[in-house]
């Protein structure tokens, strides 16, 4: 089994879905109860996760494998890195909010690279809490599409993809160890309800 992180906070969702916004939001309620908050998300912001968003807005071209080693590779960069990194930031006594984790790479790009070759390259330590924005594709691309300026949809942003990773999180979500918490959420709630229920689950847990 692998570590579990316990104040590792991640969540998840289809392209569209609301992660970034749910994220900050809770970030922010950290910050105002006064408990040390470190928010990130990945693909990160380092050298290595600016390449992959190059790839992701299609402005470089590679194969799905060497996509997927990327991923890979900005996720121990960012779980490892000295003082940033996740690790660092919990050994600090901060709860760590993450938009997206490797539950994404999971679901993303195991339809080009398979299942097994992905998780292979993905041998980290898991979060304590998993929360899933639960958005039908349909929801997730019309908001993609009301997007100020932006350059028209990333690399995964089409339908039947997303309909496939869809289907992956279910997947890889049913076979999560039991010590994991997982929040699964109507995404197409209101921002503010979504909201109310991670804090609800916070406050279940002790971390709020």
């Amino acid at each position: 089994m692998s570590e579990i992180l316990d104040r590792f906070i991640v969540f998840e969702g289809l392209d569209g879905a609301g992660t970034t916004t749910q994220m900050k939001e809770l970030a922010e309620a950290f910050d105002k109860a006064q408990i040390p908050c470190h928010a990130t998300f990945e693909p990160t912001g380092s050298p290595i996760g600016s390449l992959v968003r190059e790839y992701l807005r299609k402005e470089k071209v590679t194969t799905p494998l060497a996509l997927a080693m990327l991923f890979a590779a900005d996720r121990e960069d960012h779980l490892h890195r000295p003082i940033t990194g996740i690790i660092d930031q919990l050994s600090q006594h901060r709860v760590v909010v993450s938009d997206r984790y490797l539950y994404s790479s999971l679901a993303y790009q195991s339809i080009d690279c398979g299942f097994d070759v992905v998780q292979s390259l993905n041998n980290f330590p898991e979060p304590g809490f998993i929360i899933y924005l639960d958005t039908p594709v349909e929801d997730c691309l019309y908001r993609i599409d009301g997007r100020p300026n932006t350059n028209g949809r990333e690399l995964f942003e089409r339908q039947e993809f997303l309909n496939r990773v869809r289907d992956n999180y279910e997947v890889i979500f049913s076979q999560l160890h039991d010590s994991i918490v997982m929040l699964r959420i109507d995404g197409t709630l209101p921002k503010e309800l979504i909201h109310a229920k991670v804090i609800e689950l916070m406050r279940t847990h002790s971390l709020l």
